[in-house]
């Protein structure tokens, strides 16, 4: 049973990283792996150099804080008022309505928010010149660029992330909770002390997998987001690596700039789990 669930591994996760080796080399398609000069770290040293690698960590930081701040907290937040529901019927339609936009693609996400922030004829703007207020260009405005980012993914991506929390809530023991009834703890005292400490482990797993992808903020939502007028702010790893590798045929140079966005997640991922170890938890290894 476990045989094409580790072939699809080997075969489209591990076999790949091979390809790692043109970040070492002065790669030419028609030379292959072989015969391609090798060039050290030249790569490395041009991108740390160029003021173009700045601009590029600053932006990926900032969306990927935004995203920990402000997206990882909503389906926990969530799935603890899912589970206060009573009626079944209920809270199976809020489930299904908040899992829906999960299943849509960025292209459509991002043809909805042209339609409610374009300038010309966007709902917004619509409300903003009948309240007797100045349009305002929202989709290319550097400064609104990570507010929109932002709440596209909590739009898409917060109901399905309840999934799994609300998994785990439904294997909380429920004498806990008589418990502390005849204890006298009310809805409150019984989401801190039963419910939080029953997920925390969940909690901890998620946001130790989250950190590791700290730096993906995404590619296609990003590119389909991003315009000459917002790029300063908009410009992040994975469109870079689009735009220098594959656009440009600058192959060994975008794996150098995606080798390294890897590596931090990697660190990222280890100085985590050993955090959570340290502080009384599983960790993910």
């Amino acid at each position: 049973m476990l045989t094409p669930g580790l072939l699809y591994f080997l075969i489209y996760k591990y076999v790949p990283m091979w390809g790692v080796l043109i970040a070492f080399q002065d790669y030419q398609p028609f030379l292959g792996f072989f015969k391609s000069s090798w060039v050290g770290f030249k790569h490395f040293e041009t991108f740390f150099s160029d003021e173009t690698f700045w601009m590029l960590f600053r932006n990926t930081f900032v969306l990927a804080i935004y995203n920990i701040l402000f997206f990882f907290p909503l389906p926990i937040i969530i799935s603890l008022m899912l589970n206060e529901v009573r009626k079944e019927m209920f809270k199976r339609l809020i489930q299904t309505l908040i899992y829906i936009p999960h299943f849509v693609s960025w292209v459509v996400v991002v043809g909805i928010s042209f339609l409610f922030f374009s300038k010309e004829g966007g709902i917004f703007n619509t409300m903003l010149v009948s309240l007797g207020k100045e349009p305002v260009n929202f989709l290319l405005s550097a400064d609104w660029f990570r507010t929109i980012i932002t709440s596209q993914v909590i739009w898409k991506e917060t109901g399905w992330g309840t999934i799994i929390f609300l998994a785990a809530l439904a294997g909380v023991d429920p004498q806990l909770y008589e418990a502390a009834k005849i204890d006298g703890a009310g809805r409150w005292r019984q989401m801190w002390h039963i419910t939080l400490p029953a997920i925390r482990s969940t909690i901890v797993i998620l946001l130790i997998l989250r950190i590791g992808t700290f730096l993906d903020t995404g590619f296609e939502q990003i590119f389909l987001m991003v315009n000459p007028l917002n790029r300063q702010v908009g410009e992040v790893f994975d469109t870079f690596v689009y735009s220098t590798g594959i656009s440009q045929g600058k192959f060994s140079y975008s794996t150098a700039v995606g080798m390294f966005k890897s590596m931090i997640g990697l660190i990222l991922v280890v100085v985590a789990n050993r955090l959570a170890k340290r502080f009384g938890e599983d960790g993910i290894y």
